[in-house]
């Protein structure tokens, strides 16, 4: 099936112009430092992919960390085919349950192993906004529900993260969280897409592994989780980070004690980030010097929150973003 051309598309449009200044630069590298694809290879490799699907249709992917992930997301760009990313951790009755919901088309588990043609009906309509991408969350309620988002939405995001953080193409950023969640997608895929931001690809999850890697691999920024830092914290003969610069803290709460401790050892600050699924980034902590227990940081630039009092939820807010997603599915 010949690839059909997405008129101005803001992510691809980025990703033409991170090809044209990092053509013969790194993209991908593994543990050992080794280069995987460079910009153009990874480029070529999109270019290779084959999606016998139509424009609107949703192809779940299910790969982890692999470093195709990206190449992919090109090529499903491309064709107008949304992509909804799945952890591989969920059990087979979640992921029934959110490919059912969805209406998926098709799943992708390997690469390397054909597209599983799902049969379930064909394109949605999308009342003519069709979105490139479906960010899975189950909010406040046990049932999956799907956050649409089109590319200027993930472009946006994109470009808060990387100005926010000062993260740019001479950093090599350290791929451990999932691709398939809101935080390593915007963190990971996307800066590599549309800033050239270099990326580690690693998918051993132990904290021991993890810090070997980090140190191997000489990456500068790390986004990570509170459970790495405090394990790093616990660990006896860690290895030096001399590269590491900078360390992102997202997904739970960074208590106090685990901040001074890491900080203590290995002489680096840890700055907490809030977001949302259905918002991207909200929050960043820049200074990583308050001591209050339970700080996210202040708002990062282009959002704007208030207080919503029309609920009985005092604690509740509204967020206003260009990187708000575009509603629910379903």
């Amino acid at each position: 099936m010949s690839q059909v051309t997405i008129a101005a598309d803001p992510l691809l449009a980025a990703w033409d112009e991170t090809l044209r200044r990092r053509a013969a630069d790194p993209a991908i590298v593994d543990l050992q430092g080794r280069v995987l694809f460079r910009f153009r290879e990874l480029e070529e490799l999109s270019r290779s992919c084959t999606l016998e699907f139509r424009a609107g249709e949703i192809l779940a992917v299910q790969i982890g960390n692999h470093p195709h992930w990206p190449a992919w997301l090109l090529a499903a760009l491309r064709r107008g085919v949304v992509v909804l990313p799945l952890e591989q951790t969920v059990s087979a009755q979640e992921r029934a349950s959110a490919l059912r919901t969805c209406r998926a088309a098709g799943l992708m588990t390997a690469p390397e192993k054909p597209i599983e043609r799902l049969a379930e009906p064909g394109a949605k309509a999308w009342d003519g906004r069709p979105p490139v991408l479906l960010k899975l969350t189950s909010g406040t309620t046990a049932a999956p529900r799907a956050i649409r988002f089109r590319s200027a939405q993930l472009l946006a995001d994109a470009a808060q993260i990387c100005d926010t953080m000062g993260i740019g193409e001479r950093d090599l950023n350290f791929g451990v969280i999932p691709f398939s969640h809101s935080y390593g997608f915007s963190n990971l895929i996307t800066p590599l897409l549309v800033r050239g931001v270099p990326l580690a690809v690693g998918r051993d999850r132990m904290p021991r592994a993890v810090l070997e890697d980090l140190a191997r691999t000489e990456a500068t920024v790390f986004p990570g989780m509170p459970l790495f830092y405090q394990a790093f914290t616990e660990m006896p003969e860690a290895p030096a980070l001399p590269r590491l610069r900078l360390c992102v803290s997202a997904g739970a709460p960074l208590t106090r004690p685990v901040a001074r401790n890491f900080r203590a050892k290995f002489g680096l600050a840890i700055h907490s980030f809030y977001g949302a699924s259905e918002c991207g980034g909200i929050c960043y902590d820049r200074a990583a010097t308050e001591e209050r227990e339970g700080f996210g940081g202040r708002a990062v630039p282009g959002v704007t929150f208030v207080p919503n009092n029309c609920g009985a939820r005092a604690t509740s807010s509204v967020v206003w973003s260009a990187s708000v997603g575009a509603g629910y599915v379903p």
